[in-house]
C-alpha cells in the first residue's frame, strides 16, 4: 500500500532544502537575475535526471555487481552528464544565457534539481519503516554534504563555460569536456573515501567539498568582471 503522507514528507525533506541553497546561490546573481521560468524549468530538468539516471545505475549494478570502483565511476558519469544535460536543455541553450555567471547558476540549478529528488528517495526509504530519526539524519547528512558535491562537481563545468564564454565553440567544446572529466573524478573521489576510507574517509571528503564550495563562492567574484 502506498504511503502518501511518507511521500510528502519525503518530497518536502528533499526539495525545500535544496531550494534553500537554491536561493543563497541566486543571490549571487541578484543584480542580473535568471528568468524564473528558466530556473524552475532547470531545477525540474535536473529532477527528471534523476528518473533517467536510476535505470541505468541498475543496469550498471546487473553487468558490474557489488561496489566495485568501475561501477561507482559510471554511477557518477551517468549522473554529471545528464545533469549537464538537464542544465542545457533548461537555460543554457536559451537566449537568456548572455553572461558568463549565467552558466554557472543554470549548471547549480540542474545540481539541486538532482538533488532534490535524489534526497527525497533518500529519505523516502526509512520513513516507509517509520524510523523517523534516521530520515531526519538521512536529510541532515545530505542537505550537509551530498547537496554540496553535486553543485560542487556541476560548477566545475560550469566555472568552465563561464571562463570560456566568449571563446569559439571549438574551445568551448574541449573545455567543457575537460571540465566534464575532472568533476566525474572529484565526484568518484568523494564516493571512493567515503566507502572505503571509513571515517577518515568521510572526514576528509567532506573537506574536499566545503573548500570547494569556498573557491566556489571566489570564482563567483572572478567570474562577475569578465567582459567581453
Amino acid at each position: 500500500m502506498i504511503n502518501i503522507e511518507a511521500i510528502i514528507y519525503a518530497l518536502l525533506g528533499g526539495i525545500l532544502p535544496a531550494l534553500i541553497w537554491l536561493a543563497f546561490w541566486l543571490y549571487e546573481d541578484h543584480k542580473h537575475p535568471e528568468p524564473r521560468g528558466l530556473i524552475l524549468r532547470t531545477f525540474l530538468f535536473g529532477m527528471s535526471a534523476v528518473v533517467i539516471v536510476l535505470p541505468i545505475q541498475k543496469a550498471i549494478d546487473m553487468f558490474l555487481p557489488g561496489m566495485t570502483v568501475l561501477a561507482i565511476l559510471l554511477w557518477v558519469m551517468a549522473e554529471e552528464i545528464l545533469k549537464l544535460g538537464a542544465a542545457y536543455i533548461g537555460g543554457i541553450r536559451s537566449t537568456e544565457d548572455n553572461e558568463p555567471i549565467d552558466v554557472i547558476i543554470y549548471m547549480i540549478t540542474a545540481a539541486l534539481g538532482f538533488v532534490a529528488l535524489e534526497n527525497a528517495l533518500f529519505i523516502f526509504g526509512p520513513l516507509i519503516g517509520e524510523d523517523i530519526m534516521r530520515s531526519i539524519i538521512t536529510g541532515n547528512l545530505r542537505f550537509i554534504g551530498a547537496s554540496l558535491l553535486h553543485v560542487a562537481s556541476s560548477s566545475i563545468i560550469g566555472v568552465s563555460l563561464a571562463f570560456s564564454f566568449y571563446k569559439s565553440r571549438s574551445r568551448r567544446t574541449t573545455l567543457v569536456i575537460l571540465a566534464l572529466i575532472l568533476a566525474v573524478v572529484f565526484h568518484t573521489g568523494f564516493n571512493l573515501a567515503i566507502l572505503y576510507w571509513s571515517n577518515s574517509g568521510a572526514m576528509l571528503a567532506f573537506s574536499a567539498v566545503w573548500i570547494s564550495i569556498v573557491v566556489l563562492l571566489l570564482v563567483f567574484e572572478r567570474v562577475k568582471a569578465i567582459a567581453r
